[in-house]
């Protein structure tokens, strides 16, 4: 049961069942959220919706839209503008909340959907998401950056990272793309750190 001081229950939807989608939707659904449907198109994330989130059916984006009250749209940077306009499309209720998972957008991305009375957040969970059900109790030790387009969307994106357990840091539509960036490059240089590492050390060992 809900505490007096959390959020209402939401009806969730997911776009798509990949990765992301999947890990979120698990931790959202320990959080007290009703997972009603989500979209699936390889056989891969058919697969994962049907082993982890069986309670969830399986719908095109506009049935989705039709019922969720907190839509999630976890595709790649490059398909969410396609996505915006299949949900914008669809006629969505408003008041009904959509959060992107992209890092390198903001809400400006959702303007055609908050013309029409979506509450838009940007929420990116700043991990490496590895395919399995791993991934979601890492989100609660995550950082997650979120944008919104006012404070009532603030409060909201703040409230869903802060249930799961992670830590919502806010970023401003300005700086999504530095935010991103920055991200980027310390992946990038981790790595190459890593690999320099373990070369040296097949030569110290060789």
């Amino acid at each position: 049961m809900n505490s007096p001081m959390a959020p209402a229950r939401l009806r969730v939807g997911i776009i798509s069942a990949g990765r992301v989608g999947c890990a979120l939707a698990e931790a959202l659904a320990s959080a007290g959220h009703d997972i009603v449907a989500l979209t699936a198109r390889s056989s891969r994330s058919l697969h994962r919706a049907a082993t982890r989130l069986p309670q969830a059916r399986v719908l095109d984006i506009g049935g989705v839209v039709a019922e969720s009250q907190l839509i999630v749209v976890a595709v790649p940077d490059t398909e969410i503008a396609g996505v915006v306009e299949q949900i914008a499309a669809a006629s969505p209720r408003p008041g009904t909340i959509v959060a992107h998972t992209a890092g390198a957008h903001g809400v400006a991305i959702l303007e055609s959907l908050t013309r029409l009375g979506v509450i838009g957040i940007a929420m990116h969970p700043a991990m490496t998401f590895v395919g399995t059900s791993d991934d979601t109790p890492r989100l609660a030790s995550s950082c997650f950056g979120i944008t919104s387009t006012d404070e009532i969307g603030d409060a909201i994106a703040a409230a869903l990272v802060l249930e799961i357990g992670g830590t919502p840091v806010r970023i401003a539509e300005a700086d999504r793309t530095l935010y991103h960036a920055a991200l980027a490059h310390g992946a990038n240089n981790l790595i190459a750190l890593i690999t320099d590492a373990m070369s040296a050390l097949d030569v110290a060992i060789a």
